[in-house]
């Protein structure tokens, strides 16, 4: 929703320029303006797979592990899972495989903002999915023993 959001503030943030007119009533027609219009949400281009991505893919990656070794201590601690059922969570492969997703949903976004021209939000949904991941996963290491 969030992304969505974004996405949608940046079409319209774009601004038409009408176009120049000679006094003949005929339109002068500038070919520098018909490249891509640039909005606060782009940077230069880059490629996809570029270091700064990659680093931030390995965040991902690392945070993602963390929340399901973080998810197995608090569960080992008798507390229950409030996103997903026990059931699923206690299913270590099935429970990899989600997170596996998770990774991989992550760097599908990204790659869509990537191929639309937003290279900011390209870099940010890496960036708050490593931060919420953090805060979710230090709350989860700081449980103590729960009630069953």
């Amino acid at each position: 929703m969030i992304a969505l959001s974004l996405c949608s503030f940046g079409a319209l943030a774009r601004a038409q320029k009408p176009p120049a007119t000679t006094s003949g009533g005929s339109h002068n027609v500038d070919n520098t303006s018909l490249s891509t219009p640039r909005t606060a949400f782009t940077t230069d281009t880059h490629r996809f797979w570029d270091t700064t991505n990659l680093e931030l893919f390995a965040g991902v990656t690392a945070v993602r592990f963390l929340d399901f070794t973080s998810t197995q201590h608090f569960r080992e601690r008798g507390h229950h899972e409030v996103l997903l059922s026990n059931g699923v969570v206690d299913n270590k492969p099935l429970y990899a495989s989600i997170e596996g997703a998770g990774v991989a949903a992550s760097i599908g976004l990204a790659y869509w903002f990537h191929r639309t021209g937003h290279h900011r939000l390209e870099r940010w949904t890496s960036i708050v999915h490593i931060g919420v991941a953090t805060a979710g996963d230090t709350h989860n290491y700081l449980l103590r023993r729960g009630k069953n």
